[in-house]
């Protein structure tokens, strides 16, 4: 057994020599738009000619792979027991649970250290190459997934997602502290759904405030990274499986993705 773990870490820091930035994107709690966060910064970085890989570690609510358009694919084989992640794009890799699911309506029903082994199967049995970035999408809150991510993948930097109100940003505040409790870097904080244009009049809704992420950032000194607002066709697009940032280049929210990409890529 001990042979075996030692054979299985070896692996695990094989691969992780070949990765040159690693990002995990994650927040304090649901409905924030996390994974359309993950999606779009990997989509965004992939298409400045840099390799990605997204690791999506959310076992069980997997939905990054509909949103890139490769839901039903499966991981083929390689050699030496290994496993190709599925790729997206030309610059863009994708590894997820739901490339493992017979049945996509299947609940996943795993305690903690199942959870644990398949993150470092994920990590050391795929055959991700060299990249100079892998994005991780994390569930929800502090628990298994996000742990054991800081303790299998050392130098890896987060990306806190938030919404503006009080609510959301109380549940940002403890993903702050949990990731310097890990020795995280903090690339910054992201605000997501940060107020809407209203498309017949042109003005500026606050659905749910503006600018409490930024303050928040201030508060907790840590860089804030932009906010991203509300965009119908996001949700559109995603749900169609074709990227928001090759198909709405223009848009407001696409440009503020491309400052929250700008900033991280200056960073690392």
């Amino acid at each position: 057994m001990k042979q075996e773990n030692n054979e299985e870490q070896k692996r695990i820091n094989e691969t992780l020599s070949r990765i040159r930035n690693r990002i995990l994107v994650f927040s304090g709690k649901g409905g924030v738009g996390k994974s359309t966060v993950a999606v779009n910064l990997a989509v965004a970085i992939s298409e400045r000619s840099m390799k990605v890989g997204l690791l999506d570690v959310d076992i069980h609510g997997p939905n990054v792979a509909k949103m890139l358009g490769v839901e039903g694919k499966r991981m083929e084989p390689a050699d030496n027991n290994t496993i190709m992640p599925v790729h997206v794009s030309k610059n863009l890799s994708l590894v997820s649970m739901s490339f493992l699911l017979q049945d996509p309506t299947s609940p996943v029903i795993w305690r903690g250290p199942l959870k644990m082994k398949l993150i470092q199967q994920f990590i050391g049995d795929v055959l991700w190459g060299d990249l100079d970035y892998l994005i991780i999408d994390s569930p929800p809150g502090t628990g298994d997934e996000p742990l054991s991510v800081a303790q299998l993948i050392p130098a890896t930097g987060a990306i806190i997602v938030t919404t503006p109100q009080e609510v959301s940003l109380l549940d940002s505040r403890k993903a702050v502290n949990f990731a310097r409790k890990l020795n995280l870097k903090i690339y910054g904080i992201v605000e997501n759904m940060s107020g809407m244009t209203c498309p017949h009049c042109g003005k500026t809704i606050d659905l749910f405030k503006t600018g409490g992420g930024e303050q928040a950032a201030k508060e907790l000194n840590i860089p804030f990274l932009g906010a991203i607002p509300i965009e119908p066709m996001i949700v559109t697009l995603g749900d169609d499986g074709k990227s928001f940032m090759l198909h709405q280049r223009e848009s407001k929210a696409a440009k503020a993705f491309t400052e929250v990409v700008n900033k991280i890529v200056a960073s690392t």
